[in-house]
């Protein structure tokens, strides 16, 4: 049987410059990419999560936070926000666009903050360009989509909604994607599908490879299951891990006085803020209930 979820995941360095608020775009891999600096000190790269109604301007809410401690850096990642579209997308080319958008700011190591497809990329990054990354607190990451399906699911049964459909639910959506910048966006939720509906996105490998420290950190009603966050802690040498009580994947915008406290302790080398800081032994035999489909995008 042949489910069809209305699923998206929503789906950041050290060198320390003066910047004012400002707004900018690099030519990356072929492709413009916008982004925006805000305030001094280390920098800090954000990287945002996966759909085409998701931008720089889902952090809008810690920027004030955070840009008093770092020089936070955000990128609209390639096909969204502002930037154009790239002729092809993967995770791999996400992570390769971003390494590309380090060197093209002339950083050397940096901190990098990654939510959902930017979790992902940020844990990619890390693993694959080392000497870049500083640190990585990587937010609502998941490897696969099998970490975001209930249990009995299984993900090869699992297709996405078909194109039509969901524009014309989306109306408002893609009607905004296409009006400031020229793309298409069947298109971009095409690469975006073919992202989203792997069973695994990349070995268990990277992970037991990465060296750099890293925070796993996620809502405990994100879609995605707490037990598959602690497997992804457990894979990471000299990892943390931290569940936000009562937040679901939304954490930027639910949250932002948490996860931005957090980002700051967790990349100045302070004690981590007791938010519900949870240890893989109590969640060793844990089981999440089963949750609905994930609707992040619908």
């Amino acid at each position: 049987m042949r489910y069809t979820p209305v699923f998206a995941l929503a789906i950041f360095f050290c060198h320390c410059n003066s910047i004012s608020d400002r707004t900018s775009f690099k030519d990356i891999l072929n492709t413009k990419i916008y982004y925006e600096e805000h305030g001094q000190g280390a920098p800090l790269v954000i990287l945002s999560g996966g759909g085409i109604n998701r931008s720089v301007r889902d952090f809008d809410k810690c920027v004030d936070a955070l840009s008093k401690h770092f020089r936070v850096i955000l990128p609209d990642s390639p096909g969204q926000g502002r930037s154009e579209q790239p002729d092809t997308l993967s995770y791999e080319i996400l992570t390769d666009f971003f390494s590309g958008f380090i060197d093209s700011l002339s950083l050397d190591t940096v901190y990098v903050m990654g939510w959902s497809d930017g979790a992902i990329a940020s844990l990619l990054l890390a693993e694959k360009y080392p000497g870049k990354v500083k640190k990585t607190l990587a937010v609502g990451a998941n490897n696969g989509l099998a970490g975001a399906l209930p249990a009995g699911i299984n993900a090869a049964d699992v297709v996405p909604q078909a194109l039509e459909a969901w524009g014309e639910r989306n109306k408002e959506t893609v009607d905004a994607y296409t009006k400031e910048v020229k793309r298409d966006w069947k298109k971009m939720m095409n690469f975006l599908n073919a992202m989203w509906y792997q069973e695994k996105y990349f070995s268990d490998s990277v992970l037991t490879n990465i060296r750099v420290p890293v925070m796993i950190a996620q809502g405990d009603k994100d879609e995605i299951n707490i037990d598959h966050a602690v497997h992804l802690y457990r894979l990471i040498p000299n990892s943390q891990l931290c569940i936000l009580p009562n937040t679901t994947h939304e954490v930027f915008s639910e949250r932002p006085e948490i996860i931005s406290q957090l980002a700051i302790n967790f990349f100045s080398g302070n004690r981590a803020i007791q938010v519900s800081q949870t240890s893989p032994q109590k969640q060793k035999n844990s089981t999440q209930e089963a949750a609905p489909y994930p609707s992040l995008n619908d």
